[in-house]
């Protein structure tokens, strides 16, 4: 029945546009199956070039089409694609124009990425936008290094942003992580985190309460024995607190069991 469908459709998109570039026959043949898994066999054939993927990169990036493809969709394979809506997205694609900006000015994957999340602080940047300007074996290995080693506030579904859709990541603030708390496993931060039910573990708050009003709007994770104290990056030795109980418990210099009771309080 599909098959048949989409010879007739095949044969029918002359009549839907006469347009001779393959870019625009490539979206008029997207646009009848709004939703539904496409072939890239089949764009090849209706677009008439063997380079069918970049005229997707073209649709995406400069026009703000959102078509999934196998890195934004877990289900997709490699060769499928599918248009999942027949409106352009304006800020995605103003988002696609920044990150080729990005890519084509060159220097290091990792300053790429920060330049991109810091284009749009607060803001929801997708992995494959990331995967774009650092590469894609690149990209996850970046994201670790500025969230570890840099203390940039990257959050995800997975870190303390449950409401996040997955592959999507936000830098939280242009502010770093104290050094002290740079070094933590992503393993361990991540499992923290999940085990205090991404809550501030003295009073409650989570993200789903942030105003941009208020002083509240992390989540981070302390160490109960001081790190330079020797204490270790354990879930045992770390806590999860809100930003503003975090800036407190350093000013008020409290740790070990002192740290315990007053959680407690």
């Amino acid at each position: 029945m599909l098959t048949g469908l989409r010879t007739l459709a095949k044969k029918r998109l002359g009549t839907l546009t006469d347009a001779s570039a393959a870019r625009d026959r490539i979206l008029a043949y997207l646009k009848l199956f709004v939703g539904e898994v496409i072939e890239g066999e089949e764009l090849q054939v209706v677009g008439g070039i063997q380079e069918f993927a970049r005229r997707i990169r073209e649709l995406r990036v400069e026009f703000g089409y959102n078509v999934a493809t196998g890195v934004s969709r877990e289900e997709l394979k490699p060769d499928q694609y599918a248009l999942e809506s027949i409106e352009p997205d304006t800020e995605a694609a103003e988002k696609w124009r920044t990150a080729n900006r990005i890519r084509k000015q060159g220097g290091g994957s990792r300053d790429r990425v920060l330049e991109l999340l810091k284009a749009y602080v607060e803001r929801p940047v997708t992995g494959e936008q990331i995967a774009y300007v650092a590469g894609a074996r690149e990209a996850a290995r970046r994201i670790r290094e500025l969230r570890r080693e840099y203390g940039w506030r990257i959050v995800t579904k997975q870190t303390g942003r449950p409401d996040l859709p997955s592959g999507t990541y936000i830098l939280e603030s242009l502010d770093q992580l104290a050094e002290h708390d740079r070094h933590i496993p992503d393993d361990v931060y991540d499992g923290v985190l999940e085990r205090d039910g991404n809550r501030c573990r003295k009073c409650g708050w989570s993200v789903e309460s942030r105003s941009s009003a208020a002083k509240r709007q992390f989540l981070e994770v302390h160490h109960i024995i001081y790190h330079h104290e020797g204490g270790k990056n354990e879930l045992s030795n770390l806590v999860t607190l809100c930003n503003v109980h975090h800036d407190e418990v350093h000013r008020l210099k409290i740790a070990g069991k002192d740290l315990l009771v007053w959680l407690k309080e």
